[in-house]
């Protein structure tokens, strides 16, 4: 459960990661990299940019990929679950109501935010933002 409110709300930060894995995952410190960059291109779109920064700024992959991975941790079977993360603990995970609603909420705000950044996108390359 834990994991997966990581993934929702700090996914793009790689939190759940680090707190999965550790301070020495790669993919983590990807996570963080790319939130890095997604912020240094809000700011430069500011200004006079390219279409790359543009499409940098419009599409957040690193809390994109953050929300795919609390859909990947929440549909986890608990057995396997365990297997993988619980083996030293001797705690077994029951995860129950909680998990569908949090699924299902990361599923309809991913999917809703993917498809803004689809639409602002085609309007940029299309209009060059005439209609916002």
């Amino acid at each position: 459960m834990i994991a997966m409110l990581l993934a929702v709300f700090l996914g793009g930060t790689g939190a759940h990661r680090f707190y999965l894995h550790g301070k020495h995952d790669f993919l983590a410190w990807n996570y963080l990299l790319a939130l890095l960059l997604f912020i240094f291109a809000l700011i430069v779109t500011r200004g006079p940019h390219s279409w790359t920064i543009s499409v940098l700024a419009l599409f957040p992959i690193s809390i994109y990929l953050g929300w795919i991975e609390a859909l990947v941790i929440g549909l986890t079977p608990d057995e396997k679950w365990d297997a993988r993360f619980n083996t030293q603990s001797g705690q077994t995970s029951n995860s129950r109501w909680p998990i569908a609603v949090l699924l299902v909420l990361t599923f309809a705000i991913g999917i809703t935010a993917f498809l803004v950044s689809i639409a602002r996108a085609i309007d940029l390359f299309l209009t060059g933002g005439a209609f916002g």
